[in-house]
């Protein structure tokens, strides 16, 4: 059954979005205003996900004022209007045995977010990643017949393939913000539409606080700035920390006036990195809520892989990421991953170069261990997913990059023309928000 969203007598999906390309800019243009106003379902479990949660309530409230917003996400959200059930960014957790953990927290939750669902006669469920939990999200919405739109949908191109089962299944439409992804997703018959990423709007509307740079260059503007990024999950911060920490004293040890700088999530990251740095002897300076200024003010960043790579590319930093997990999980993604990579911009860049796939053929079933001689030389940003210390390796990029200007310079030059190749869309939540107030989209 094909549920509708919109409008009153709920007959079908109703109106066609058409979105302009502007050829003086090279860019989508995003659509016209819609009027319709409607009572939003939201729900994002990670800290990226509130926020461009709330960057889509906000541009939906630009279009429709009296449009209402309820769910499960973050402060974020919170302060963009949607009245929160429950904040889910603080049980963001990865792996089985952490979800395991919070099972009859989540079943709470599930059954509460249902009887809003229900209560509140929502007009349509909005979910942002999250899949594990969002897949039941999904599924007590199509219980209720509120159609579910899938806003950043999961990776689920990336591995694990056979949970397209259930995007098939429970979700009426799936607004993409990758190229690859889209073709992805209509080639497995999910009805889809290309957005752009809305993370490339957010950076372009992001703005410095120009007096923290002032004071920031007065300090340490003297000196090579290694701006360094340890993930905005708890369990990422405490795995990666050692190893970003010995980087930095491998480069040190070859370039002792580089200036590292931590750019913290939150306060309980603070804790956590002052924590490593007393224990190691170490001394860095540590900056929360600044990760804009501290990237801008950066001559290349360290950092745990994620979403945050989108706005290093968009930055034009170069940059090295790094993953380190324990040797099991990192065995299993080999078993289940069909992607060359696991960095949204070597994606990116994969996904231009003709003749380049970004997937592993279908005979491949556990994809290599290391990625091969010409697939990191297709790197825009050296990546390291391992179990092991790669401290010397990733610290080898720094000191090659800061003590040969050239050298980092051509590499800004790549970023630069990755960026104009991949950033096509002005306004992708002026796209996403139409979308759920007009109830479709039809795919170019």
């Amino acid at each position: 059954m094909v549920r509708t969203f919109g409008d009153s007598g709920k007959t079908g999906f109703g109106t066609t979005i058409v979105s302009a390309f502007c050829h003086s800019c090279g860019k989508m243009a995003p659509p016209q205003s819609t009027g319709y106003s409607m009572k939003f379902f939201f729900s994002a479990g990670e800290p990226s996900g509130d926020i461009h949660a709330a960057a889509l309530i906000e541009t939906i409230k630009q279009h429709a004022p009296d449009s209402k917003f309820v769910g499960l996400g973050g402060p974020k959200m919170e302060q963009a209007g949607c009245r929160l059930i429950v904040d889910m960014t603080q049980f963001a957790v990865m792996w089985f045995w952490q979800v395991i953990k919070r099972y009859f927290q989540f079943q709470k939750i599930l059954v509460d977010a249902k009887l809003v669902m229900l209560l509140e006669k929502v007009d349509a469920v909005v979910l942002v990643d999250y899949p594990g939990f969002n897949w039941h999200i999904a599924k007590a919405a199509q219980e209720l017949e509120v159609p579910v739109i899938y806003f950043m949908p999961p990776q689920v191109w990336a591995w694990a393939q056979y949970r397209i089962n259930k995007m098939q299944q429970l979700v009426d439409l799936v607004l993409c913000s990758l190229p690859f992804e889209w073709q992805w997703f209509k080639q497995h018959g999910c009805e889809t539409v290309f957005i752009g990423h809305p993370f490339f709007e957010e950076i372009r509307k992001k703005q410095s606080d120009p007096e923290f740079l002032e004071k920031f260059y007065a300090q340490y503007g003297h000196a090579p700035i290694l701006t360094l990024l340890a993930g905005s999950r708890n369990q990422e911060v405490l795995a990666n920390l050692d190893d970003m920490l010995s980087t930095v004293e491998r480069i040190q040890s070859e370039l002792p006036q580089v200036q590292p700088i931590f750019a913290a999530f939150s306060n309980e990251h603070v804790v956590m990195i002052q924590h490593r740095l007393a224990e190691r002897n170490m001394s860095i300076p540590i900056f929360v809520g600044r990760t804009t200024e501290l990237i801008r003010a950066a001559d290349c960043c360290l950092a745990v892989s994620g979403s945050v790579s989108l706005e290093l590319l968009a930055c034009n930093k170069p940059s090295v990421i790094c993953y380190r997990i324990g040797w099991l999980p990192l065995f299993v993604q080999r078993c289940f991953r069909r992607t060359r990579y696991i960095t949204l911009v070597n994606l990116l860049g994969a996904g231009t170069q003709r003749g380049q796939s970004i997937f592993y053929g279908d005979f491949v079933r556990i994809i290599p261990k290391e990625p091969n001689e010409a697939d990191r030389d297709r790197m825009f940003f050296p990546e390291f997913l391992t179990s092991t210390d790669r401290s010397a390796e990733m610290a080898a990029w720094f000191v090659r990059w800061i003590s040969q200007p050239e050298l980092l310079a051509a590499q800004k030059q790549r970023l630069d023309m990755l960026l104009r190749e991949v950033d096509t869309v002005e306004s992708p939540l002026e796209l996403a928000a139409v979308a759920l107030l007009k109830g479709n989209l039809e795919s170019a």
